[in-house]
């Protein structure tokens, strides 16, 4: 086997380069496509609907406030069931949000 001088290892180390570049290039064209595609499909996609109850979380994921689906004060909000928040007012001593009253629409007054 001979010896390949440094201007050969060069030449081949160069020539890999640009096929590497090339398949890179691919590549990133591939991703692109792709997250093309999903954006599209997120356009299309309907938004979620809106819950009719929520539960609003506060520091360590602890239930702070029962909220109506609807309420604009909520930020950490995971949707509920109407059974969920009755329960998260009487028994788990969760509050009701003082702006949408969810214990009034779902007639669980103190």
């Amino acid at each position: 086997m001979s010896e390949s001088t440094p201007e050969e290892r060069l030449r081949a180390l160069r020539f890999l380069r640009r096929v590497q570049a090339v398949d890179l290039a691919r590549t990133d064209r591939w991703i692109q496509d792709e997250e093309r595609r999903a954006a599209e499909q997120a356009r299309r996609r309907p938004p979620p609907a809106t819950p009719d109850w929520a539960l609003e979380r506060g520091k360590r994921a602890l239930p702070k406030l029962v909220h109506t689906g609807e309420c604009w004060n909520s930020f950490f909000i995971q949707g509920i069931t109407r059974e969920q928040a009755i329960e998260a007012l009487t028994r788990g001593g969760v509050p009701a949000c003082p702006r949408c009253e969810p214990d009034k629409e779902l007639a669980v007054l103190d």
